[in-house]
């Protein structure tokens, strides 16, 4: 990236953060402890949780539910195909196996459904994801969880501040994980959080993150081995005064979601981005695009590279997770997941965030358009 690029991303800091983070710094103690403590507090405070357990990142968060569930080798895990990889890769890595189902074309989430047709007497529990910040169907979930006596994992490591019937998005698994690296709302450099209202999930999702403090005083000393996957005092500290502003920075990249959608609409053909008749709020995690059917996967990736050509930076969102050499070698295989496969060959990623002002948003939507018209198709874009 050049100095002039305009990034995909760019987190919205303050004095606040600064100053939090100077704290910690100037503090005995950066690796973990009160900042940490309070954090967590603060989280399960504004979800309204009994519990939340700050971690490394939701990958290592989804890794300790599962191990808190006992859910390993031998088992099956529901989830989407659309999907962050990193997030998803943590099946596999506890040894259970993925069982992918297709999504809805136009919020992007699982569908509970297909979901359903893929348990099996395998199956111990279903991730569902909010979905760049689109909340997924949390009412058909629970009651096919309920059902089949399943654990029900919501991920919303692209959703906070996202609300499903009037509810934040968080409080409808039975332990739901957030990330707090970018692109998202809340960043605190890595770092992720689960909430949870089982004390005994919560107390064995804290025995395997990391050994107490107390417990470092020899080598052998420790009931569980642990994956030291905790959050350090200086992510705790800049998360914290992260989610102190977190209603203002919403409001700011809700601001930017505005002056996209005014000049987006001028393209022939553009709907409206897509909410879902239960989704009371949705905070986008990027500002995505999805390109019309006469658009090929090439001509997706010459528009990004247009882009690129003027200083803005934009992306393919995203490579299916069934396509990619992992899960290929667990034997899925293309057209497996058509509406993910249909989705992920024509979307694209712009910047989006709340610092980007009303002249460069019409300076990217306008770039686009030209780039869409240089590959040959230029009115048939819809959100």
């Amino acid at each position: 990236m050049t100095a002039n690029m305009l990034p995909l991303s760019d987190p919205d800091m303050s004095q606040a953060e600064l100053d939090a983070v100077i704290e910690v710094l100037q503090s005995s103690q950066v690796t973990t402890g009160e900042a940490v403590e309070a954090f967590e507090e603060a989280f399960a405070r504004y979800l309204g949780r009994k519990h939340a357990i700050a971690v490394s990142s939701a990958t290592m968060g989804l890794m300790l539910t599962l191990d808190a569930y006992g859910i390993g080798p031998g088992a099956e895990v529901i989830a989407s195909p659309h999907s962050f990889r990193e997030i998803a890769h943590a099946i596999s890595i506890r040894g259970a196996f993925p069982i992918f189902a297709d999504i809805d074309y136009w919020s992007g989430a699982l569908v509970p459904e297909k979901a359903e047709r893929k348990i099996s007497e395998k199956t111990k529990a279903i991730v569902a994801s909010n979905v760049n910040g689109h909340p997924a169907a949390w009412t058909e979930f629970r009651e096919i969880a309920d059902r089949h006596k399943l654990i029900l994992i919501e991920d919303s490591s692209e959703a906070i501040g996202s609300t499903y019937k009037n509810a934040l998005v968080g409080t409808f698994g039975d332990c739901s994980i957030f990330d707090f690296s970018q692109p998202g709302p809340l960043v605190c450099g890595q770092g992720g959080v689960v909430v949870t209202d089982d004390i005994d999930v919560a107390m064995a999702i804290r025995r395997h993150r990391m050994h107490r403090l107390e417990e470092r005083a020899s080598v052998v000393v420790g009931g569980a081995p642990s994956y030291n996957g905790g959050m350090s005092n200086i992510s705790a500290a800049l998360a914290l005064a992260q989610l102190q502003r977190l209603e203002l920075i919403l409001e700011r990249r809700k601001r930017a979601e505005y002056w996209y959608y005014d000049y987006v609409k001028s393209f022939e053909g553009i709907k409206d981005p897509y909410i879902g008749p239960d989704v009371t709020e949705a905070h986008w995690f990027l500002y995505v695009v999805h390109l019309g059917t006469r658009f090929s996967r090439s001509g997706r990736d010459g528009i990004i590279e247009d882009l690129k050509k003027e200083e803005i930076e934009a992306a393919a969102y995203s490579m299916p997770l069934h396509l990619q050499p992992h899960y290929f070698n667990l034997g899925y295989r293309k057209s497996d997941f058509l509406v993910t496969e249909k989705v992920a060959d024509r979307a694209v990623i712009l910047p989006f965030h709340a610092h980007l002002t009303e002249d460069q948003i019409a300076f990217i939507v306008g770039s686009m358009k030209d780039a869409s018209i240089n590959i040959g198709a230029g009115a048939e874009i819809t959100l």
